[in-house]
């Protein structure tokens, strides 16, 4: 069973910083394209970003030029690096993986890490 599991989550104040890290595990082939995505309260969960596994990017406009993504392909992990934070940042982040087993090939989603930006 493959499966992602984030870290990193926390309180943070206006500015500053976390770092996000989603380890995947399990019987894996290769892991193809890996994100972040967040949910807020009452919100519907969004992109913030999204790295291939050659390494291309893309990220959602209201974090681009603070966060920046990116992956370990030997150790399975993904991370996501987050400066200048933001009380509308606060949401549950989700780590996803398009993984590729020996039988089949699966979107994986990790149970979240918490993030709060006071003001």
């Amino acid at each position: 069973q493959v499966q992602l599991v984030e870290s990193g989550g926390g309180l943070v104040q206006a500015g500053g910083s976390l770092r996000l890290s989603c380890a995947a595990s399990g019987i894996i082939f290769s892991i193809n394209d890996m994100g972040w995505y967040r949910q807020a309260p009452g919100k519907q969960r969004e992109l913030v970003a999204a790295i291939t596994s050659g390494g291309s990017t893309n990220y959602a406009d209201s974090v681009k030029g603070r966060f920046t993504i990116s992956r370990d392909n030997a150790k399975k992990m993904v991370y996501l690096q987050m400066n200048s934070l933001k009380p509308d940042d606060t949401a549950l982040y989700y780590c996803n993986a398009g993984v590729k087993t020996l039988a089949k090939y699966l979107e994986v989603w990790g149970q979240g890490t918490l993030v709060t930006v006071s003001s």
